[in-house]
């Protein structure tokens, strides 16, 4: 069974998913079960028992096989992203933390300073990290070796739609890093997914494609579809790129014997 190692946990769904964005929590709820997915990522904004018509974790917590993985979104430095990890670990249980710190909401980017010491100091918690960043191999590499469980780099800007205009740099991640990576943000397409899956990637996040899709359910089991044919087309091996046309059936010479 190919499954994605997660710290001491395993998924056989490549699949992540988040929650906002969603006209309503019946829809999210149905996407999220059209999935498959097993780990799904909520705001500890909408951890909001006093006002139930706002709050995702009552009904994320009643879906059968679903492992939550609060984030820190709204956060915009270290303090406040680790204050906001320990608030949900103590509200869900769970010992997952995306953490995500973008300071500017013009362009919501990930704060590589802020971002490396939340990551520092939740790792050492034993927390298992999850953080959203900028397609950097330095960076990356670096969140590796202070115990993070995987890092997120985005294929393009939150919510953007423009795919995976970072995969020359996504590569070079893949290609250094002894953890699983896993693409979050901008992607717009199950054949993205597809793509980001073929290039090695251990899973993918998607949010406002399904979210903001005419049927959110339909498209949600459309990329659980493409996540599963990328995985099984890298592990079964991608044919090399050539400069030039390569026959398919060279063994020509019998017909100049038949002549």
């Amino acid at each position: 069974m190919d499954f994605l190692q997660l710290g001491p946990y395993t998924f056989t769904s490549r699949l992540i998913l988040g929650t906002g964005k969603f006209s309503n929590a019946t829809i999210m709820l149905d996407a999220l079960s059209a999935s498959g997915t097993q780990l799904v990522t909520v705001a500890l904004r909408r951890f909001n028992r006093e006002q139930l018509d706002d709050d995702l974790f009552g009904p994320l917590k009643e879906l059968p096989g679903i492992t939550l993985m609060p984030n820190t979104s709204g956060a915009s430095t270290a303090a406040e992203a680790v204050r906001a990890a320990r608030i949900a670990r103590e509200l869900s249980g769970s010992p997952f933390i995306k953490v995500e710190i973008h300071p500017n909401p013009q362009h919501l980017m990930p704060d590589p300073i802020e971002t490396y010491e939340a990551c520092r100091i939740l790792a050492k918690e034993g927390f298992l990290v999850m953080p959203y960043i900028a397609a950097d191999p330095v960076l990356a590499k670096r969140l590796e070796e202070v115990g993070c469980t995987s890092v997120m780099p985005l294929g393009s800007a939150i919510g953007s739609g423009q795919g995976l205009a970072t995969a020359e740099m996504l590569n070079i991640i893949i290609r250094e890093s002894n953890i699983p990576i896993i693409v979050d943000a901008g992607l717009r397409s199950p054949s993205e997914a597809a793509l980001a899956m073929e290039m090695g990637c251990g899973a993918v996040l998607v949010n406002s494609a399904i979210a903001t899709s005419d049927n959110p359910s339909d498209m949600a089991e459309a990329f659980a579809c493409a996540v599963t044919a990328g995985r099984k087309a890298f592990k079964a091996g991608l044919m090399p790129k050539s400069s030039s046309a390569i026959a398919t059936s060279p063994l020509t010479a019998f017909l100049g014997a038949a002549l």
